[in-house]
Formats: structure tokens, C-alpha cells, sequence
């Protein structure tokens, strides 16, 4: 966490958040916000699903969170939630909460949740499309609509501002839109080299894929799945950018995306992305450059919600079998 290299928080889906060090030892509550998401356990994709520090954290004290709730504007029954905290080193500060976007949820499933600063100070957030299944209300398709989509935002004021060069500023679609045609991000990241955005997008019934994202870009769903057409009537001709990796559900059944590695213990995979499947527990790499598939790094067997990456590089696997892993040679 910023000011302290050797600590991070971890956020719980129930709503509480938990610092601990990484050299080991225990974990201490950092914040409690179970009253306020969608209790877990209600329902398998809900609740407190992703949070960012700012980039001026040490100054500023902003925390920023990713939750669905019941609690919504506009009379919404369900809702996406990204809302900001004041924090100290040691705690949130659960009454400091300012809405900065609430997201009307027409189902249960597919809410994303990944909050995070990327290289320009921009805040990027992931909705998932929606739910349900083959996504009924065609979100991810629609630019006018935020579900289904990887939006960028200006967080750095009272609430939010839009990136003068987001893609569809000044033509249709959402101003906040960066990129769209996801099922359901779960978990994207920058290259903390090249800058480079890379995101694992949960599938339907048979492929999972892997995609370096860009502004702009249209990553197909629910025209594709992966790279096999899904639900081609009314899509247009052309203009998708295909996955850098896909894998079918005889692997898996849903990608977790990781981190491009950039550490130095196992250099031989400098460049490569690393991601998992949540259900098998098996670990890929693919390299960033070129078209070679890819390689399988571990079949661990582990649920895999998440990955971490530490100041120096190195890789950590978060799991729901109450266990954070480090990412090393056997």
C-alpha cells in the first residue's frame, strides 16, 4: 500500500478490507463496509469486489472502492456502486463515503469490479455486462450504455470528470467509455513497463479468453465468444479486436486475469502475462510480443479470485482457500 512497500490490503467479497504484511504475520481490519454491499452469500458475484488507492494517497487520504448494493439512486433495485473513502495508514473511514457512480444492475451476475490507476492518473473501472446469460439486454454493445465495458474517469475533484481524449467524447456513445465488448472483466492491469493494458474476460459456456485492451477497441461479446461467433445477428462485419489468448471450458471455466511480469526471480518469463482459471486452479503465461500460445506455468487446484503484484515485481495468488501464494519455482 502507498507509504508502505512491505504492507497491502486485501479486500473480503462480505465487505471488510484486511491489511497485512507481506513478509508475514497476521492481518488487521482496515475497514468494514458488510452494512453497506449486498451481503455475501445472497448471491455468488456480489459484493465488495475491487478498491484503488490514489496515486497521491499520502496527501490526499483517497481510497477508492467497487461494491454492488441494494442501496442505489434513481430507484434502482440492485446497482454497481465506485465510491470514494477518506483513510489513514491504518483504517477506512466507512462515514466518509462519496457516490461517484452508481450503475443500475438489471441482474445478479457478471458485475466486474476491478478499480484501478493506470499510467495517466486515470481512474479505470470494469462493469461486467450485466447478467444473466448472453447478455438479454445486448450491453456490451451498446456504447451508450456503461455495462459491458472498461471506463476511464477523471477522479481527481469532488466527484468525476471525463479524460478530454476518452474515445467517444464528442461522438456517439458514453463519454466515460475507453473500451467495450466485455462479458465480464475480472481483473485487468497495466504493464508496469510499456504501459500496456491487459485484461482476462469471463465467458459463457466454452471459452475463456485474454486481451491486450485499447482505447477504442471492440473485444466482440456477445457477437463472439472468445473467438467463436456467439450471437452473430445484427453485429457488424468487422471492427473486433481478437484475444490474444483463448482457452476452452476442458481447462477451466472462468479466466482470472493477472499481471505482466516484471520481476526478476524467474526471468525467463520477463514480458509474459500471467494469468488463471478460478475453477481448475491452472497458471498460464503468454508473451506480449508475438502470436506464440500459451504455456501452462502451474496446475495448482486452487479457486483463484485475483492476483497481486509486489514493488519488486514478483507475483502473488489470491485464493478462497483462505491463503495468499507467492508465484515461484517448484
Amino acid at each position: 500500500m502507498p507509504g508502505a512497500s512491505n504492507q497491502a490490503v486485501i479486500v473480503t467479497q462480505g465487505g471488510k478490507m484486511y491489511k497485512l504484511s507481506l513478509t508475514g504475520g497476521p492481518a488487521t481490519l482496515y475497514g468494514d463496509l458488510s452494512a453497506r454491499v449486498i451481503p455475501f452469500g445472497s448471491e455468488n458475484e456480489g459484493g465488495l469486489l475491487g478498491l484503488a488507492f490514489s496515486p497521491n494517497f499520502q496527501s490526499d487520504r483517497r481510497v477508492f472502492v467497487y461494491f454492488t448494493s441494494n442501496d442505489c439512486s434513481g430507484g434502482a433495485g440492485r446497482c454497481d456502486v465506485l465510491a470514494r473513502y477518506t483513510a489513514t495508514s491504518n483504517a477506512l473511514d466507512a462515514g466518509s463515503e462519496v457516490v461517484i457512480l452508481d450503475i443500475p444492475d438489471p441482474f445478479s451476475n457478471h458485475n466486474g469490479g476491478q478499480v484501478l490507476f493506470g499510467p495517466d492518473g486515470y481512474l479505470y473501472i470494469g462493469p461486467g455486462d450485466g447478467g444473466s446469460g448472453g447478455d438479454p439486454e445486448e450491453n456490451a454493445q451498446n456504447t451508450n450504455k456503461l455495462l459491458g465495458k472498461v471506463l476511464r474517469l477523471d477522479v481527481s475533484g469532488s466527484t468525476y470528470s471525463t479524460p478530454p481524449d476518452n474515445p467517444f467524447v464528442n461522438r456517439s456513445g458514453s463519454d466515460l467509455v475507453y473500451a467495450y465488448g466485455f462479458r465480464n472483466p475480472w481483473r485487468f492491469t497495466f504493464d508496469r513497463e510499456t504501459g500496456a493494458m491487459w485484461a482476462g474476460d469471463v465467458g459463457q459456456n466454452e471459452w475463456e479468453e485474454v486481451d491486450r485492451v485499447i482505447a477504442g477497441g471492440n473485444y466482440g461479446w456477445d457477437c463472439y465468444e472468445g473467438l467463436a461467433p456467439y450471437e452473430p445477428g445484427g453485429c457488424p462485419a468487422g471492427g473486433f479486436r481478437a484475444p490474444r489468448a483463448v482457452y476452452s471450458h476442458s481447462d477451466g471455466c472462468s479466466v482470472t486475469g493477472g499481471y505482466v511480469y516484471r520481476g526478476s526471480a524467474l526471468p525467463e518469463l520477463d514480458g509474459w502475462y500471467v494469468y488463471g482459471d478460478f475453477c481448475s486452479g491452472k497458471i498460464w503465461a503468454v508473451n506480449t510480443v508475438g502470436s506464440a500460445p500459451p504455456v501452462l506455468l502451474a496446475d495448482t487446484g486452487l479457486p483463484i479470485a485475483s492476483f497481486g503484484e509486489m514493488p519488486n515485481g514478483e507475483l502473488l495468488v489470491l485464493t478462497f482457500a483462505n491463503a495468499v501464494y507467492r508465484l515461484v519455482r517448484s
